[in-house]
């Protein structure tokens, strides 16, 4: 492990940082902010979008090609990392830029990097996510949002669930099942979706912060011309997994969204509320953070030596769900009666902290990568990966 930058590395940890320093918002740009105007702040991230697509820094890792950097993974850790040091995190840009567009240069046609690459960059267009359903989460092969090929169009009908901005979407990247007989992995169709096309109803979801963050989505009838199918028919759960995989990369890490610094100076300022006990899950919570930023470093030294991490990412966010509830708990203890008020930093983490323990992977998901990656264990039992889909037993 090495804890410093290359020259390579620092290089680019300057410049970035440099840049930040000159252009970034004064005020941070909180999407998770639930007493924030949501006009407001789409039009403030609109022109921050705006500004970094003029200087370059719109998609660090995309190909120069079509106006990325052309750099990788190390690069894009440590430009998450200066974002959450200049105080900022990922806009409603994040879907598409972070997902959409890598997966549309990996399996898109000319036609389709054409149309749709450039306006995403710029921020003229707005993406969200339609992957996850009632029935399908941590599972999601097991998608039953049925596509039907009619003449030059696919017709679709379905519900997808926890779908992120798509109520101010343009655009969705969409997963639908076009061979029910096919084995579920293997009859997963990848579709790049109008959200103005008819048929499509969306109905935020309130969430227990008070927020509505998250849509259910229902589509009833809706026509996709086949020149939005993204890859061939029935091998969607290919490009499903290089979004997936470059979602892992795009969310980035703990800086962005815990800071034990700020639980550090809540503790301090109120001494009267805290105990031997308090004081020892703050220095264990203080462990964890330390320990994951040398996981997180691990991770930086193997992507710089070129290779690839194997379960790092799913022991990071195990940690990370943990030090997040444990945190947002002890500041609610240390706050006493005035966690009972709202709004608040601390009330709203503790209120968003369930939602890491199951988003991107449930732990019971996570702990199983872990267990069958690092310790050697044996797989699990995947009884029904090759059993048609309409002859799975349903809930």
């Amino acid at each position: 492990m090495d804890l410093r930058d290359s020259p390579k590395e620092a290089e680019f940890r300057a410049e970035a940082r440099a840049f930040l320093e000159a252009h970034a918002p004064e005020e941070a740009i909180d999407f998770f902010d639930d007493e924030a105007d949501e006009e407001e702040l789409l039009e403030r991230s609109l022109r921050w979008q705006r500004t970094l697509f003029d200087h370059g820094w719109a998609a660090v890792t995309w190909p120069r090609a079509y106006g990325g950097r052309g750099l990788g993974p190390i690069e894009q850790i440590i430009w998450n990392q200066e974002l959450a040091r200049a105080g900022l995190s990922e806009t409603l840009f994040v879907v598409g830029i972070g997902m959409a567009g890598p997966t549309i240069i990996a399996h898109g046609t000319d036609q389709q990097k054409q149309r749709f690459l450039a306006p995403m960059l710029r921020g003229d267009e707005i993406w969200c996510q339609l992957f996850s359903e009632p029935g399908a989460g941590s599972d999601l092969a097991g998608l039953a949002c049925r596509a039907e090929r009619d003449g030059d169009d696919w017709v679709v009908t379905g519900q997808k669930t926890w779908c992120s901005g798509a109520h101010y979407a343009h655009f969705g990247i969409l997963l639908a099942r076009t061979s029910p007989k096919a084995p579920k992995h293997k009859g997963i169709t990848y579709f790049l979706l109008d959200m103005k096309s008819p048929g499509i109803e969306v109905r935020p979801l309130r969430q227990m912060t008070g927020g509505s963050h998250f849509s259910e989505v229902f589509l009833d009838g809706v026509r996709i011309p086949d020149s939005s199918r993204l890859g061939a028919e029935g091998e969607g759960w290919a490009a499903a997994r290089t979004t997936l995989m470059h979602e892992r990369m795009a969310i980035g890490g703990m800086e962005r969204m815990f800071s034990f610094d700020e639980l550090r100076d809540l503790l301090r300022a109120r001494p009267e509320r805290i105990d031997g006990a308090m004081r020892d899950e703050a220095a264990r919570i203080y462990t964890w953070v330390r320990t994951l930023d040398l996981l997180n470093t691990r991770i930086i030294t193997k992507l710089g030596r070129g290779m690839i991490p194997t379960a790092e990412a799913s022991v990071m966010k195990l940690a990370m769900a943990r030090v997040i509830s444990r945190g947002s708990d002890l500041a609610l203890r240390a706050l006493g009666a005035k966690a009972l008020l709202r709004p608040g930093y601390w009330q709203t983490q503790f209120l968003y902290a369930p939602a890491f323990h199951i988003g991107g992977g449930t732990d019971e998901i996570q702990k199983n990568i872990a267990a069958e990656r690092v310790l050697g264990l044996p797989r699990e039992p995947a009884t029904d990966r090759e059993i048609p889909f309409d002859e799975l037993p349903k809930s």
